[in-house]
């Protein structure tokens, strides 16, 4: 019988068939295109892969010859471990046949950059493992020796790659020894020649970088040898039957290297930013500001008795260093992102010398000067930054003055007192900023409030010295009592809310209305909290008849300098 199913599915395909000749013949030029582009692709995706195959067998051959390196260097250890043949000799052989290693990556990165960093890489899994055994086990090198001969091997990587526009081994060959030195610094117990051969690590990427060197291994090489610095810290800042392996060392030698890495960190800094031109990098700031801490804990930790002061008087010297160049060689420049850098150190350096360098009284009267120059000088000049520094020496020397702890027992305590001399030199600084501060039309908020922080510490320190008038010449009379103290409290504060807000219309001066409204709010604070639950009846209807024409008056003194 026939079977109809199959016969359909044979006259189908023989029907497409027909079609797909009869197709072939009307368009002949369609067939022909479609398989060249169909060979064409075919052959580029040959190609890529059989280039891409190459490049992966082409690797073949280096990881041998890394692998032979590698073998050697077993052999040369085992032949040490044998004591067939003298360990020195055998110890110096090995030694130059690790730097052969470097010379060899060296001379590849000339041809491939890839394989001149692996080749690199493969001289310091040589050279790492050598100079442990030779250190630590077989007692061959000093500690001393094995410093030299990481200084000798860097130099010799940089002195290969100094003119080449790649240095991919350099970086590797750089990277390792620092890691290898702080290793053996800690297996050893022998940090001053290990310190001693990171810092000189560290010239080559600071006197002069490789235009093709990167910037992680000199990254890795500071950050290396800043975590020695401290470690160095940390081990002799405790008392000596702490770590009794360890040499004893008296300060100038502690002090030496985070000494010497400040300097190396900041005169590289100051090269590359001032005489170069260049703009400084994320590490290179982070760097320098890390060297700087190290340096003051250093100086801290091993001379207590006068470390502070002269550490402090260096910060104001760097401090002026830090504001000519940010002022004469960076405000009128490109280099934007310098001027920001060094006007910020150079502010946080002045707050650093001042606190370092003198006592709290005399720091807050040299702040209050020094944010009296601030203010003149960005008025002049009409910088912000320097409105913004005046400002912050101005509340640093509030605080250093005690200005908020006076305010608050003036409104606090019975009686407070006079304050200090420097209390009187920084509230007069406050009235001479806010003064010398001129309001420009469409200033933003920040600069607004570049205005109002003056204006907010001549204010407050003016208060506080009204309190303390008003207390002492009631004392005089009557004994004081605690409703006195109210309600003198409430006048100071209702003739201080009325003064502002009449020398804002007077002089157009928006910020002190601001802090007349803020003084009416805080005076209804005050009602509620003091004067109704410590108050006497009329001394308590003295007070809310002096706020109420208070909070009448401000107002409509607002509203008119408004209208002008």
């Amino acid at each position: 019988m026939i079977d109809f199913p199959e016969e359909l599915q044979r006259l189908s395909a023989r029907l497409d068939a027909l079609e797909r000749r009869v197709q072939d013949l009307e368009h002949p030029g369609e067939v022909p295109a479609a398989s060249a582009e169909a060979r064409e692709a075919g052959a580029t995706a040959g190609q890529q892969s059989v280039s891409s195959m190459q490049q992966t067998a082409g690797w073949f051959p280096v990881l041998g010859r890394a692998m032979l390196g590698i073998a050697g260097a077993y052999a040369l250890r085992a032949a040490m471990e044998s004591g067939a043949l003298p360990r020195l000799p055998v110890a110096l052989i090995a030694l130059a046949y690790a730097l052969t290693w470097v010379v060899w990556a060296m001379r590849a990165e000339v041809r491939s950059a890839a394989v001149g960093g692996f080749y690199a890489a493969t001289s310091m899994l040589i050279l790492g493992p050598m100079l442990w055994e030779l250190v630590l086990r077989f007692n061959t090198l000093s500690a001393l020796a094995c410093a030299v001969v990481l200084c000798c091997f860097t130099a010799a990587a940089g002195a290969l790659t100094w003119k080449h526009t790649q240095a991919h081994g350099a970086d590797v060959v750089f990277a390792g020894a620092a890691v290898i030195a702080l290793a053996l610094a800690i297996a050893t117990h022998a940090l001053m020649p290990f310190l001693a051969a990171l810092l000189l690590m560290n010239l080559p990427g600071r006197l002069r970088v490789p235009r093709g060197q990167h910037d992680w291994s000199r990254a890795l090489v500071a950050l290396v040898t800043d975590g020695a610095v401290w470690l160095l810290i940390f081990l002799y800042s405790a008392p000596p039957a702490s770590h009794p392996g360890d040499p004893l060392l008296d300060s100038s030698a502690l002090l030496m290297p985070s000494l010497l890495l400040f300097l190396m960190d900041g005169a590289a800094v100051a090269w590359r930013a001032v005489r170069s031109g260049e703009s400084l990098r994320g590490w290179q700031t982070l760097q320098a500001m890390i060297a700087f801490v190290l340096a003051a804990v250093s100086v801290f930790t091993f001379l207590p008795a006068t470390g502070a002061r002269v550490f402090g008087i260096a910060c104001l010297g760097l401090s002026v260093l830090c504001y000519a160049a940010a002022f004469g060689c960076f405000r009128a420049a490109r280099a934007r992102r310098n001027f920001r850098i060094f006007s910020a150190w150079s502010g946080g350096l002045l707050l650093a010398g001042m606190f370092w360098s003198a006592p709290l009284p005399w720091a807050a009267a040299g702040l209050a000067a020094a944010a009296l120059a601030g203010a003149v000088l960005g008025a002049r000049l009409q910088c912000m930054t320097l409105d913004f520094h005046g400002v912050l020496y101005l509340g640093a020397g509030a605080l250093a003055a005690g200005l908020p702890a006076y305010v608050l027992r003036a409104f606090s305590e019975t009686l407070p007192g006079w304050p200090s001399l420097s209390f009187a030199a920084v509230a007069l600084s406050g009235a001479a900023c806010y003064w010398v501060g001129k309001v420009r039309p469409g200033e933003a908020w920040r600069e607004q409030i570049l205005h109002l922080a003056p204006a907010l510490v001549a204010s407050c320190a003016a208060a506080a010295l009204l309190v303390q008038g008003l207390l002492g010449t009631i004392e005089r009379f009557v004994p004081l009592s605690d409703f006195h103290a109210a309600f003198a409290r409430t006048l100071a504060l209702c003739a201080m809310a009325l003064l502002l807000a009449y020398a804002g219309v007077r002089w157009q001066r928006l910020e002190m209305t601001r802090i007349a409204y803020a003084a009416l709010a805080f005076m209804a604070v005050k009602l509620f909290y003091e004067d109704l639950r410590e108050g006497r009846m009329e001394f308590i209807a003295a007070s809310i008849f002096l706020f109420a024409v208070t909070l009448i008056a401000v107002p409509r003194m607002a509203r008119v300098g408004h209208r002008h």
